[in-house]
C-alpha cells in the first residue's frame, strides 16, 4: 500500500480536505482561451503590489503602456495603506489612470470590467488568489514559486487546464531564447544520452538574506491589515501577533515561504527543466542547515536538492547564502559532451565580457568529450551564441504574457504553470527533506508523493542486469545517439561459475 505524507500544519490539512487529487482534466489539453483583439484595451489589477509587485509588475506594465501596449492599469489591491497609496500615485502619475482601491481582492475579481490581475503577494496566497482569479474568468500573472505547497501546484495546474484563461508564472529568466534553442539541440543528440543538470543560486549579504527589506515604525497594525495578510480565516497561516519582520521579511519563516529553495532554487530549475525537457521528478532529498544566519530566521542559509528523473537524469541545485563569487557553473552533462551557460557581451569599455549570471544567459559553451570515449572524433567543442544579451528579462517576460492573451494561446506562454508545478515539487519536496529528514518519492502517473524505500535502487539495478537500453529526455528523437557503450571483449569472461565451469563452458 502506498504511503502518504504526514500533514505538516493546519493548512495542509485544509487543503486536503477540500480534495487535492488530480482529475483527468489535468491532463488534459488546456481548454481554448478566448483572444483578446488587438484593439481592445487589457486591462489589469494588482494584488499585493509591494516589493516585487510593484517594483516589477507595476513599473514594467506602466512602461510597456508608454512604449505602446494597448493596456491600462486600473485596479489595486493591498493590506498596507502606505504602500496603496504609492502604488496608486505611481500609476496615476505615470499613465493618468486612478486605480480603484479593492479591501479585499475578491471584490476586484468580481469586476467582469478587469480582464487579467497580476500576483504579488506572499507565497502562501499564491494558489488562493491564482485559482479564484482563474475561476473569475480572469488571466494571471503570478510572481514565483507558482505555490507553497505540491498540493497547492497541482490544483493550480487543473483549474488552468479548464478554464481557458492565459497564466504565466513570474520566472522571467524563462524568456531567454537560449532555453528553448538548447532543449531543440538536446533532442537532436547534440550531447548524446543526457545524464545530469547541475544549477545554482550564491549571494551574499553583510545583513543576512532578505533581512535588507527594510522596516519601518509606519509598518503598524494601524496601518497594516494583519489578519487579512496572514490569511487566519482561509486557513493559510496560523494566527500570531503583529510582528514587523515577519511582515516584510517573510521568506525567513517557513508559514510564508521556504527560503532559498522557493525564493532562488526555483529560478534556476525552471529553466533547467525547460532546457531538457524533463518535469517532474521521481525521488528528491534535501540537505543544509542555518550555519552562517543566526538572527532569528528559520530558513537555512546553505541547501541543496538531489532529484532524479526517471527519464535517468539527475539534477543537483545548490547554493550558499555567502561565497557569491565562486558559484559553481549551471550546466547539463550528457554522454557526449557537457553545455554550460554563459552570458557574452560587451563591457564598458567595449570589450568583450564572459559571465555567468542566469539571468543574462545567451551562449552555450559546448565541452565535447574525449573521441576515444564517445567514439565518434567528429564531436568538436564550440561556443554557440544564442542572441544578444537581454537585459530586461522581466520586461520581455511580461510581453510574452501580453501576447498570449491577445491570441488567447494558453501554451504561448514561456513559463505555464504546468512548467511551474514541475519545479514546484522539485524544491518543494527537497525542502520538505530537509525539514523532515526524509527521502520523497513522487509518482509522475498519479502525482502522490510517498517516503522513500529501496525500490528506486533497485529499478536501475534490475535494467542493468538486464543489459536495458537508456531512457531519454521527453522530446529526444535522436535514436541510440551517445546513449550506448562499447563492451570491451573481456566481459565475455563475465559471469557467475557453476560446478566448477566458467559460464562460456556452461553450454
Amino acid at each position: 500500500m502506498e504511503n502518504q505524507l504526514p500533514d505538516l500544519s493546519r493548512r495542509s490539512f485544509i487543503a486536503a480536505a477540500a480534495g487535492t487529487a488530480i482529475t483527468a482534466s489535468a491532463l488534459a489539453a488546456p481548454a481554448p482561451a478566448r483572444a483578446i483583439g488587438a484593439g481592445d484595451r487589457i486591462r489589469i489589477g494588482f494584488i499585493g503590489p509591494g516589493g516585487r509587485g510593484f517594483g516589477a509588475h507595476v513599473h514594467t506594465l506602466a512602461n510597456l503602456r508608454k512604449a505602446g501596449a494597448n493596456i491600462d492599469l486600473v485596479a489595486v489591491s493591498e493590506v498596507y495603506k502606505d504602500q496603496e497609496n504609492k502604488v496608486c500615485d505611481y500609476i496615476k502619475r505615470e499613465t493618468g489612470t486612478d486605480p480603484k482601491r479593492y479591501v479585499d481582492y475578491r471584490d476586484m475579481l468580481a469586476d467582469d470590467k478587469i480582464d487579467a490581475v497580476c500576483i504579488g503577494t506572499p507565497d502562501h496566497w499564491h494558489a488562493t488568489q491564482t485559482i479564484d482569479a482563474m475561476k473569475a474568468g480572469k488571466h494571471v500573472y503570478c510572481e514565483k514559486p507558482m505555490t507553497h505547497t505540491v498540493e497547492e501546484a497541482l490544483n493550480v495546474v487543473d483549474v488552468w487546464r479548464s478554464s481557458g484563461k492565459v497564466m504565466q508564472v513570474g520566472v522571467q529568466s524563462t524568456s531567454l531564447p537560449i532555453w528553448d534553442h538548447a532543449r531543440q539541440l538536446i533532442d537532436e543528440g547534440k550531447l548524446g544520452k543526457v545524464l545530469q543538470f547541475q544549477t545554482e543560486y550564491y549571494r551574499n549579504s553583510k545583513v543576512g538574506q532578505w533581512r535588507y527589506y527594510q522596516l519601518t515604525p509606519d509598518m503598524t497594525p494601524k496601518t497594516i491589515d494583519w489578519q487579512r495578510w496572514l490569511g487566519v480565516k482561509e486557513g493559510l497561516a496560523p494566527d500570531m501577533p503583529f510582528d514587523r519582520a515577519v511582515y516584510k521579511q517573510w521568506r525567513c519563516y517557513w508559514p510564508f515561504g521556504s527560503g532559498m529553495y522557493t525564493d532562488l532554487f526555483v529560478h534556476r530549475t525552471t529553466s533547467m527543466l525547460k532546457a531538457t525537457g524533463l518535469r517532474y521528478p521521481a525521488r528528491v532529498v534535501g540537505a543544509g542547515g542555518i550555519y552562517l544566519e543566526y538572527d532569528k530566521r528559520e530558513v537555512p542559509d546553505v541547501a541543496t536538492v538531489v532529484a532524479d528523473y526517471n527519464e535517468g537524469v539527475q539534477a543537483l541545485i545548490t547554493a550558499t547564502m555567502c561565497c557569491q563569487e565562486t558559484p559553481i557553473r549551471q550546466l547539463i552533462r550528457g554522454h557526449n559532451g557537457s553545455f554550460v551557460f554563459a552570458s557574452v557581451g560587451k563591457d564598458k569599455k567595449g570589450q568583450e565580457k564572459t559571465d555567468y549570471n542566469g539571468e543574462r544567459f545567451n551562449q552555450i559553451e559546448f565541452v565535447a568529450e574525449r573521441p576515444q570515449v564517445t567514439m565518434d572524433s567528429t564531436i568538436k567543442s564550440e561556443n554557440i551564441r544564442v542572441g544578444d544579451v537581454i537585459n530586461d528579462s522581466t520586461q520581455l517576460h511580461f510581453q510574452n504574457w501580453l501576447d498570449a492573451m491577445r491570441d488567447g494561446n494558453q501554451a504561448a506562454c514561456h513559463n505555464p504553470p504546468d512548467l511551474g508545478a514541475a519545479a514546484i515539487v522539485t524544491v518543494t519536496l527537497g525542502s520538505r527533506s530537509y525539514r523532515e529528514g526524509k527521502v520523497f518519492h513522487f509518482d509522475t502517473d498519479s502525482h502522490k508523493v510517498r517516503e522513500g524505500d529501496a525500490s528506486w535502487a533497485q529499478g536501475w539495478e534490475k535494467m542493468s542486469k538486464a543489459g536495458a537500453k537508456p531512457h531519454h529526455v521527453p522530446g529526444w528523437k535522436a535514436g541510440e545517439t551517445g546513449s550506448l557503450l562499447e563492451s570491451p571483449p573481456w566481459m565475455k569472461l563475465a559471469g557467475p561459475w557453476k560446478n566448477g565451469n566458467p559460464p562460456q563452458n556452461q553450454g
